[in-house]
């Protein structure tokens, strides 16, 4: 492998992006718009069991100010909402995949 030379102003990147994306649930809250595209709040509650109302509506509203994901209001009787993922929290999409099977390595090299 290649010796890599890493630079301060990459690390502060990886600072800032670590700075939007911490938290126990915002990846997976990601993760899941990723592979199902629209999500109802009730929906994505149920795909990260686990996780308080109270908390994936924080998650929801930091990922919305950090213009990952957006939120529509449906003219429906009652009101529905859904969140997708904007063109911009659609650059993320490669991320979340390598994650993805860097986690599957991990379990099976940690299982044994």
């Amino acid at each position: 492998m290649a010796e890599q030379v890493c630079h301060k102003a990459d690390i502060m990147a990886i600072h800032d992006a670590m700075d939007v994306l911490n938290g126990k649930w915002k990846i997976s809250i990601l993760s899941t718009m990723c592979y199902y595209n629209r999500r109802r709040f009730s929906d994505i509650s149920t795909d990260l069991a686990g996780i308080s109302n109270k908390q994936l509506s924080k998650e929801l509203k930091e990922l919305e100010q950090n213009k990952l994901i957006e939120r529509t209001v449906l003219a429906t009787q009652p009101v529905t909402v859904e969140y997708s993922l904007t063109e911009y929290g659609w650059t993320l999409q490669g991320i979340i995949d390598d994650l993805a099977k860097w986690g599957s390595t991990h379990r099976k090299v940690i299982m044994g």
